[in-house]
């Protein structure tokens, strides 16, 4: 028997949730191996699947990306003196050629710093402050903002970045010298502002990024077909960062739109028979509200997966009403932790309604009272703690903000009041510096937002604090407790 609740993973002594996904086998830190090679080691040579421009139909299979990698990553070496640490600053369009340039430049042992394309010139300019890169990379719309850094900048979109990626010199067929990169060697460092301040680099290195693919590998059943993954969000957040890399690993085709409104991601799926669906919570809300959704033959679509955010309840069951056979999968994570720590896989645990999964494997977790310390059982919430292989290296350049988000055992405050319950699924409620005292009550925005959203003629709903007065003084005789 376990040492723990084989039904909620709850160990009554140590307070201590565990994982009941099938354990990962994940070498020492020390092992030499980098993202890429671990994705190009378990990727079918004969792969029939492919990176899929959904505006193009521009399609490259995945049996020819070891070359691609390859070649960029020797032309990038040759022509930038590219070296291991250097850190290259990327501003990502969703495009086929993203997941290759992230797997060339993790290959040469280079760290991977994406950022937003829509972010103001002052946060690039507190990002570029952070990372420190040597190069950048960015379309000609958002190269200008930029500034001239040691080894240039290259324009994704233009012929040069053509040339890099599809011209074969010497080196790349029979000279390349792979560069050793180990496991707990940084991989990425992704922006976040943690539980409060200011942006600040995660460190996320290459064994958080192969524990990440390795959990929902083991987690996921054996298909008959190859899964094709539509992925609206960005490849600049660690959703879509670790999305696009893990499916490629995990050979299934990668459909990639750049064109986000819903007609697009509805035509997309139409077109190119996809089977699951990567988004965010606004476009779920727009799946459930807008009219033209029966304009479209979903029939290929076996799921949804939503992260970054909980979805109102109001809309999990207005999703269920609409679209009975399509499985509507959460996902719970930060960047800090490469993404989704909990989520939910399969038929029987997306029908959990408002959970955000379970455990993935090696994981484990502690709710913790916020106010007494207290490690609280199932069914009581409290601030979620996270200990794994996921959780993030640091902050770069930042022990202060590292030693206040991760304690001297591992544990990673997270900031967020959650709940498992009896079965070991997880619950979000709210983020701790979001809840509202009200009159003795915590009042969680989230909740307000959801009952805003149940009424059919709002689309979408956010509450802020100076709204939260008049919500409360309209709606409590109707819908809350007494105030």
């Amino acid at each position: 028997m376990p040492p723990f609740d084989p039904n909620s993973g709850f160990s009554s002594r140590t307070k201590i949730f565990h994982s009941l996904r099938p354990p990962i086998s994940l070498p020492p830190s020390t092992t030499p191996c980098s993202l890429s090679d671990y994705v190009f080691s378990i990727l079918s040579p004969s792969s029939t699947t492919s990176l899929i421009d959904a505006a193009t139909r521009r399609c490259i299979p995945l049996s020819h990306l070891p070359h691609l990698v390859q070649t960029l990553a020797s032309n990038l070496r040759r022509k930038f003196h590219l070296a291991k640490n250097d850190v290259a600053f990327v501003l990502p369009p969703n495009s086929i050629h993203t997941p290759i340039l992230y797997l060339s430049l993790l290959s040469l042992g280079v760290i991977v710093s994406p950022s937003n394309p829509l972010s103001s010139n002052s946060e690039i300019s507190r990002q570029i402050h952070v990372s420190n890169p040597a190069i950048a990379f960015a379309t000609s719309e958002n190269a200008s903002r930029l500034p001239a850094l040691r080894k240039g900048t290259v324009l994704l979109d233009s012929p040069e970045f053509e040339s890099l990626l599809l011209t074969c010199n010497s080196e790349s067929r029979d000279e390349f010298v792979p560069v050793v990169v180990f496991l707990d060697d940084t991989a990425a460092i992704l922006y976040s502002s943690g539980t409060t301040g200011r942006v600040k680099g995660v460190e996320l290195t290459h064994r958080n990024f192969i524990a990440a693919v390795a959990g929902v590998q083991a987690a996921r059943a054996v298909r008959s077909s190859p899964m094709v993954t539509l992925c609206v969000v960005p490849f600049f957040h660690v959703y879509g960062f670790l999305l696009c890399l893990r499916e490629v690993a995990l050979g299934g085709s990668v459909v990639v739109v750049s064109e986000r409104n819903l007609e697009s991601i509805l035509g997309a799926i139409e077109v190119l028979k996809v089977t699951h669906l990567a988004v965010a919570p606004p476009s779920v809300v727009a799946m459930v509200k807008s009219a033209s959704v029966e304009k479209y033959d979903l029939r290929s679509l076996e799921a949804v997966l939503c992260g970054g955010a909980p979805l109102a309840i109001s809309v999990i069951e207005g999703f269920k009403r609409r679209f009975s056979k399509i499985l509507l999968l959460q996902a719970y994570g930060l960047t800090e932790t490469t993404a989704g720590i909990t989520r939910s896989i399969g038929l029987n645990e997306s029908q959990v309604t408002g959970a955000s999964g379970r455990l993935l494997s090696n994981c484990e977790a502690k709710i913790v009272d916020p106010v007494t310390g207290d490690s609280l059982p199932p069914l009581k919430p409290g601030e979620i703690w996270i200990r794994g292989p996921m959780v993030m290296k640091g902050y770069v350049g930042d022990k202060e903000a590292t030693a206040a988000m991760i304690d001297s055992e591992g544990w990673l405050r997270t900031g967020d009041i959650c709940y498992f319950d009896s079965k070991g699924f997880l619950f979000c409620v709210d983020r701790m510096k979001e809840l509202i005292k009200c009159k003795g009550y915590q009042v969680a925005p989230a909740e307000l937002e959801d009952l805003l959203l149940s009424h059919p003629a709002i689309v979408d709903a956010a509450v802020i604090p100076n709204a939260l007065a008049g919500i409360l003084m309209r709606m409590q005789a109707k819908y809350l407790w007494p105030l």
